[in-house]
């Protein structure tokens, strides 16, 4: 198909379309009017007023009144309460004895610990054989010659550091020279484990013994 034959159906499409258009179109116009045509126009009618009421009278005014003669209340009566019987008692008994306090107990204080064992104790005499023989070897001179034998009594101060110190003479033997050796020979021979204390410290105590001279 060439580009005429195509333009000419173009236009017999778009004719048939415009006709079949005013058609449609003619024929509503012609029911629209058909339609106004048949409306009715109703008259409505307003109601006539209502008759106007006669004027009221105006109220009558109130005459005046002659206000009623003052009334005196009447006095109140007071009406007392009859007092309470009066109750009399023919002894007046004793007072109460005070309340009875009783303190409370005082605290018992805890038991006091039981006190530590006492270390104390006397002096005690160390090798006691080995310086009382040197003592006893240690014959005096004189007391050999003269054959003088004896037992001498004797008292001591021990020290802490255990030696014998301050001798002196509790019973005499009869011989100055043998008392004087015995003081002597334990002075400087005599050893001890000091006394103690009840700590158990070292402390000073006093020694008594006899030392006895005899011949061979």
């Amino acid at each position: 198909m060439n580009g005429s034959k195509i333009a000419g159906i173009i236009i017999a499409v778009a004719i048939n379309v415009g006709l079949i258009l005013a058609l449609v179109f003619g024929l509503t116009i012609s029911a629209i009017k058909k339609e106004i045509e048949r409306v009715t126009t109703i008259d409505i009618e307003e109601p006539p007023p209502p008759p106007e009421e006669p004027d009221e009278p105006p109220p009558e005014q109130p005459q005046d009144v002659a206000p009623p003669p003052p009334v005196a209340p009447p006095p109140p009566i007071n009406i007392a309460p009859a007092p309470p019987p009066i109750r009399t008692q023919p002894t007046i008994p004793p007072p109460s004895p005070p309340a009875l306090r009783i303190p409370p107990p005082a605290p018992v204080a805890p038991p006091a610990p039981p006190p530590a064992p006492s270390k104390a104790r006397g002096a005690r005499t160390k090798n006691e054989r080995s310086w009382a023989g040197r003592i006893q070897e240690n014959y005096p001179a004189r007391a050999l010659r003269e054959e003088v034998e004896g037992t001498v009594g004797v008292r001591v101060t021990v020290t802490a550091d255990g030696r014998a110190t301050g001798c002196s003479v509790t019973a005499s033997s009869g011989s100055s020279i043998l008392d004087a050796a015995a003081c002597q020979g334990m002075e400087r021979y005599a050893r001890f484990e000091p006394a103690l204390d009840a700590a158990g410290n070292p402390t000073s105590d006093i020694y008594s013994t006899r030392i006895t001279y005899r011949l061979n």
